[in-house]
């Protein structure tokens, strides 16, 4: 079988048409490198080269071997290239699914300083419930998916870069609405609005309140956080939303208030999640740090405000 060691010689000797530079150029011994193309030649059953003591020549039919040779090496080193820019950090594209609970509030947040410290990253992103991300990172249907844990994900790994809690919305003319910190004690009579069946944030929401489903205000729910916030500016009923959707949901909402929920936490988890196989997990692993990092950044300049 014809070797790509071989065809480097080979292009070696006719770029120089002589064996011992053609060696010097490959940094092997000009016996190694007659023996290689010896044994070439015999593998053709033509000779690429005619060779005497003063001078090589190229035979007709060693020139056409050459041409290809010089197109299959040409490809080879392409993709050798394609194979350096992957190991690049983020310099691929990357699809990316996240839930309606966390994509609004973070990406703002993060990905103007990802785009600066790396222009040409590409990313696409799908906006999904939990359910249908986890199944679609399983099939390979995307690359990595963006959920708030705990939330089951048998087979996939996970990559934790934010803690949070949740905080307890209300209007300001409520009688608790003055108060720094809440419990699940304090919200039994509260008219608690939360998402629809299917949002992770509900669940996470019930448990971090010891609340059972039947227990949640039946009489409006929703699948957005900002149509419950318009309810709670509305004095319709009270919700609770993370720490990451604060800032969004409370501008321009001067007849809000937001009481931290006083219960043990973190209430949730945000962590990428992907297959244990998936050659780009040091990229996921970068992209954790770098998210991780920001939003760290962006929550002591929330504090110091």
């Amino acid at each position: 079988m014809i070797s790509l060691k071989q065809i480097t010689y080979a292009l070696a000797v006719e770029q120089s048409l002589h064996f011992k530079k053609a060696a010097e150029a490959c940094a092997i011994s000009q016996s190694a490198l007659s023996t290689a193309l010896s044994e070439l030649e015999k593998q053709l059953g033509f000779q690429i080269f005619e060779r005497n003591n003063k001078k090589v020549l190229t035979t007709p039919l060693g020139q056409q071997f050459l041409d290809k040779a010089r197109i299959i090496k040409l490809q080879v080193n392409e993709l050798q290239q394609m194979a350096d820019a992957y190991k690049t950090p983020l310099s691929y594209p990357i699809t990316m699914g996240v839930i309606p609970t966390v994509g609004p509030y973070l990406f703002p947040k993060v990905l103007p300083a990802l785009r600066k410290q790396y222009p040409d990253f590409q990313l696409r992103i799908i906006e999904e419930q939990s359910h249908v991300l986890v199944d679609k990172v399983r099939q390979g249907e995307i690359d990595t998916a963006i959920i708030a844990l705990p939330y089951a994900h048998d087979g996939l790994l996970a990559f934790e870069f934010w803690q949070e809690d949740f905080y307890w919305m209300t209007h300001r003319d409520d009688t608790m609405a003055s108060r720094e910190e809440i419990t699940s004690s304090d919200l039994e009579n509260s008219r608690l609005m939360l998402l629809e069946e299917g949002h992770c944030l509900k669940d996470h929401a019930l448990t971090a309140c010891k609340l059972r489903s039947s227990e949640q205000n039946k009489t409006f729910t929703s699948t957005s956080l900002n149509m419950l916030i318009h309810m709670v500016a509305g004095k319709i009923g009270t919700t609770l939303v993370p720490e990451i959707a604060l800032d969004q949901l409370m501008n321009n909402g001067s007849e809000l208030r937001a009481v931290h929920l006083n219960e043990p936490g973190p209430h949730r988890r945000i962590a990428f999640i992907v297959r244990p196989n998936y050659p780009g997990v040091a990229n996921i692993e970068l992209l954790m740090t770098l998210f991780g990092t920001r939003l760290s950044k962006e929550n002591r300049r929330g504090q110091a405000r």
